[in-house]
Parts: structure tokens; sequence; C-alpha cells
């Protein structure tokens, strides 16, 4: 799946099979459903998950629990638009 199609099924009512819980989380945050995304992102305890976590406490304004999953998941806090992180984190976590 490019990040297009990832884009695209956003349209949808549920997100596509087979999404990692970090992708599951982008895409319920893209959806405009916070409070899913955060449930997804509880889930996952990987690194990779951290820093998407980190990424949504940054969309609620969070900043203070931002750095916490930013420095759990062994990154640097990011300092670009949130649409520039989001379709980062995305573009790499969608397989190749």
């Amino acid at each position: 799946m490019d990040i297009a199609t990832f884009r695209a099924s956003i349209a949808q009512a549920e997100p596509p099979a087979g999404l990692s819980l970090a992708l599951q989380t982008l895409w319920w945050e893209a959806k405009g459903d916070w409070k899913r995304a955060h449930e997804c992102a509880q889930e996952d305890r990987t690194a990779t998950g951290s820093g998407v976590h980190a990424y949504l406490h940054r969309v609620e304004g969070d900043l203070s629990n931002a750095g916490y999953w930013y420095n759990r998941a062994g990154r640097p806090a990011a300092t670009g638009t949130l649409t520039e992180e989001w379709a980062a984190l995305t573009a790499e976590l969608l397989p190749r």
C-alpha cells in the first residue's frame, strides 16, 4: 500500500485489514477520532508505537507528554508541522 492509497482509505468506516497498531493509530487520527487513535497507541508497546504516541500528544497540544513519548521512542521531538510529521510517520511505517 502506498501513502495515496492509505489516505484514500480514510474515507472508509474502518481501517484496512492487516495494518500495524501504529498505522491504525495514524489512520484513526486522520479520520478525526483522537480517542480511538489513542486507544490503539496505548496498546502498542514498541518504539515505533511510542513515536506515533508522541505525535498524538503533539496533536492534542500536550507537549510535555509528547516529549515523554519521543524520549521513549528514542527520537528527537518533531519540529515540523503536524501534517509533515503524519506524512513522514506514515511513509516510514507503510510496507514497501
